[in-house]
């Protein structure tokens, strides 16, 4: 039996826009946002979601709206954090071209892209893989056990992580991707049926 994850990003954000560091700020779709997460709504209306996955953040919210339009199957939606956007911590709500100037491109480049790299009061890429592999691992389970299609309403950064572990990226090669606004990710889930015999 084959069951299926169905990954996607959140539509653009105000921050996004603008270039602002935006993490756990609650930063509302654009309207070109909106147009976004109906896209990725009317990719995926054909698709089976019996559970779907949503952060905190209105962004991931709304954007699961959409999608769930199509859905009326779906009859259980989960708010898990650990699916949230990366924190930037005190960077939050600042903008990129503002710490490019304070700092030096390569020092910002190193907060961005950077594995390890953990800004000041926030998470570096490391500590979100972690609670992402987390989540991961309850999300398989549940998926053998109940036999379910699975909706996740993702930000860019935590989407690495999880695109990572399902199409064996090396760090380096995570690092470098750029998760697309419009679209989603499908990964199939082998689930072995056993045979009751009375």
């Amino acid at each position: 039996m084959k069951f299926h994850i169905y990954l996607f990003r959140h539509g653009e954000s105000y921050y996004n826009a603008k270039r602002r560091f935006t993490g756990w700020t609650n930063s509302r779709m654009t309207p070109k946002g909106i147009k976004q997460a109906r896209t990725i709504a009317r990719k995926l209306k054909n698709k089976k979601i019996d559970v779907a996955y949503q952060s905190r953040l209105s962004r991931s919210k709304n954007t699961l709206k959409e999608v769930l339009r199509y859905h009326p199957e779906c009859k259980k939606v989960i708010t898990d954090d650990r699916i949230i956007e990366r924190s930037y911590g005190r960077l939050q709500g600042k903008f990129h071209k503002t710490l490019v100037k304070k700092f030096g491109k390569a020092k910002v480049h190193s907060i961005r892209r950077g594995y390890d790299t953990r800004p000041p009061g926030g998470e570096s890429i490391k500590m979100v893989e972690k609670r992402v592999l987390s989540f991961i691992k309850d999300l398989l389970k549940k998926i053998k056990k109940e036999k379910v299609n699975v909706a996740v309403s993702a930000h860019g950064n935590s989407m690495r992580p999880f695109r990572r572990y399902f199409e064996k990226f090396s760090i380096k090669q995570m690092m470098k991707l750029e998760n697309p606004w419009d679209d989603y990710f499908e990964y199939t889930i082998e689930v072995k049926a056993w045979n009751q015999s009375y």
